[in-house]
């Protein structure tokens, strides 16, 4: 098989259980990223978050938007500047974040089950390579 259909088709087999397993919750596309990114680095810039979860600015301020709505997220100000908002977890948002990681640990889990360490490591080196690549060709 191609390298491209695989790719695409795994992410969306993933998104797909993952949406699966959450349906209980108000999570829409895009926020389970957020989420467990600012599980790790809560109190980032919007510009950050954008840049690391692969979001256009614009499309995150919906997303934020609608996780402030939702009582997940609370932005502040830093130094009162509008410009400097700090995004946060807030403890409903924290919350969250832990069945988000609970969930993607399991996928990750059924994804990798018939790796041994040594094939886990290699492959996840390998994507890491692939995302450099991609990243350096300004992809």
């Amino acid at each position: 098989m191609k390298l491209r259909y695989l790719v695409m088709v795994n992410h969306l087999i993933m998104k797909k259980n993952f949406f699966a397993r959450v349906q209980d919750t108000t999570l829409t596309l895009g926020q389970p990223k957020v989420i467990d990114y600012l599980r790790d680095n809560d109190g980032s810039m919007q510009k950050d978050i954008a840049n690391a979860c692969c979001i256009e600015p614009a499309s995150l301020t919906v997303v934020l938007n609608l996780m402030e709505k939702q009582g997940l997220i609370e932005k502040r100000m830093c130094n009162n500047n509008r410009k400097n908002l700090h995004i946060y977890l807030t403890d409903k948002g924290r919350a969250l974040s832990d069945r988000v990681e609970e969930e993607f640990l399991a996928l990750e889990k059924i994804m990798t089950e018939d790796f041994s360490k040594k094939e886990k490591e290699m492959f996840l080196a390998s994507l890491e390579k692939v995302r450099k690549n991609l990243i350096k060709h300004n992809i």
